[in-house]
């Protein structure tokens, strides 16, 4: 394999071989990230009270049921009117974007097992990647909260929905990671457009 970066003075078949081979380390890479951070996590999987944790938010945040209902809330005050329909068009739009336009470019299988969940769940049948809760649940804290950041409160209620996807073994790590990035980063532009100054 060549060692030669591409550039415009080497051959475009060995350009190819740089860029594939440069592609398979960073899959491994994440592959052996996501097996490390899960192997390291599984003893958190025997402890009943974070089992209830887990299973209860990552069902609620289903098709963004929680972050809906949340939304409806607010549009029942004259000041969360605005709010309230701005976050519920946002996440109509994340929902398409994710599941039916950026999901549809990764196949990445979700991870696999083979020990019976101790509560149910529904068992999505999109990519893996990014995870859809992560991303929700992101853009929503980023929404609604006033100023650039999080809130604290809308950060952990965020975490703790990503997190239970990790602990239900329905997504990797790393889905979750970009999720959580994806998600803040439609958040800040949805609020710069639509919530300047609100």
């Amino acid at each position: 394999m060549s060692d030669k970066t591409p550039g415009p003075d080497v051959p475009p078949e060995d350009q190819i071989e740089f860029v594939e081979s440069r592609g398979v380390k960073l899959s491994q890479f994440i592959d052996d990230f996501d097996d490390t951070v899960d192997r390291l996590y599984e003893p958190l999987r025997s402890f009943s009270i974070l089992n209830r944790l887990f299973y209860s938010a990552s069902a609620l945040a289903d098709h963004s049921l929680i972050w809906f209902l949340v939304a409806s809330a607010m549009g029942t005050t004259k000041t969360g009117k605005r709010r309230s329909k701005v976050i519920s068009g946002s996440l109509l739009f994340e929902s398409a974007l994710v599941n039916i336009v950026i999901k549809s470019l990764f196949g990445r299988q979700r991870p696999t097992s083979h020990a019976e969940r101790p509560h149910k769940l529904r068992q999505p049948l999109t990519s893996s990647f990014p995870s859809g809760h992560a991303s929700a649940a992101f853009m929503w804290a980023t929404l609604m909260t006033k100023g650039q950041g999080i809130a604290p409160i809308y950060l952990a209620i965020a975490v703790i929905v990503s997190i239970s996807r990790l602990h239900v073994k329905i997504h990797h790590a790393s889905d979750i990671i970009g999720g959580m990035i994806l998600g803040t980063v439609l958040g800040r532009i949805v609020k710069r457009a639509f919530l300047h100054g609100r």
